[in-house]
């Protein structure tokens, strides 16, 4: 399938649930983060084109206020690889406040690496 986003997306470093900001239910935890959307692994199936209120719980070192609401749009989900009890869920956001964007912004460069372009090769596999 070819790569459709525009903004490139960063490993998240922090392990952030990610609730239902109307039933309180855990959805997933943050597996990588851009400033347009983020991917979940997830107990439970989500279907593409499905609208959430979604909320994450925000650290002091991000933010004066302890968590944030917006609506997210799944756009694909699939089986994880290595989890067959976990779903990778992808997720563009629709509707953010104002005052919530430079929050997700800078929670995307504080705790997102830049994913590297790696080539594996047979070296990669030997114990050094």
């Amino acid at each position: 399938m070819a790569e459709k986003r525009k903004i490139p997306r960063r490993d998240f470093t922090y392990y952030m649930p990610v609730m239902d900001a109307l039933t309180k239910q855990l959805v997933g935890h943050l597996t990588d983060i851009s400033t347009g959307g983020f991917r979940l692994d997830s107990l439970k199936e989500i279907s593409p084109g499905e609208d959430l209120r979604l909320q994450i719980q925000l650290t002091p070192d991000i933010a004066n206020k302890e968590f944030m609401v917006f609506i997210a749009r799944s756009k694909w989900c699939c089986p994880d690889r290595i989890d067959p009890n976990t779903y990778n869920v992808g997720f563009q956001i629709v509707n953010m406040s104002p005052a919530d964007t430079p929050i997700f912004q800078q929670m995307c460069e504080k705790y997102g690496t830049q994913k590297q372009a790696t080539k594996k090769n047979y070296d990669d596999y030997l114990w050094r």
